[in-house]
């Protein structure tokens, strides 16, 4: 699909839940999106350590959905429903700005219509002024509990 007035090529994808033979690629996306300046932490864990934390993630409650395209995982979504937390939104590189990320985050919200937090690294701007477009509130900042790099913690709420 293009858009003809900027010739930018959107993705068509699909939303759908993410089944176990999924982890591999949710953990590929996460770090390769992770990976870019600004975006994860100062030490930026390596795939397979991400790969792991899946794995744990998962068995601690994730529920996860994909933005695919055919058998390509474009982006996901991570949320605890019982916590009311967006634990994870990240889409690959190369498909920022085709409208992936809102549509999972949008996915989210009508999940957890009570409403939810998240943490972003602040120095990730990007994800800062994409949540704050989206009507979530900056609540405070404080260092990640295991690395010690400023993380922003966003709100949003229906009401």
């Amino acid at each position: 699909m293009s858009d003809l007035t900027t010739g930018m090529t959107t993705p068509v994808y699909r939303l759908r839940p993410s089944v176990a033979a999924d982890y591999d690629a949710i953990a590929d996306v996460w770090h390769s999106s992770a990976s870019l300046p600004d975006v994860g932490p100062p030490i930026m864990p390596t795939l397979r350590e991400l790969r792991e934390r899946v794995d744990v993630a998962f068995a601690a409650g994730w529920e996860v959905t994909l933005a695919s395209r055919e058998r390509d995982v474009l982006g996901f979504v991570a949320i605890k429903p019982r916590e009311a937390v967006l634990d994870q939104l990240f889409v690959r590189p190369g498909f920022l700005g085709h409208g992936i990320g809102r549509a999972l985050l949008d996915h989210a919200m009508t999940t957890m219509p009570a409403g939810f937090t998240l943490f972003t690294a602040s120095s990730n701007t990007r994800a800062r002024t994409f949540y704050e477009k989206a009507g979530l509130i900056f609540l405070s900042q404080t260092p990640h509990p295991r690395t010690g790099h400023p993380v922003s913690r966003y709100g949003w709420s229906s009401h």
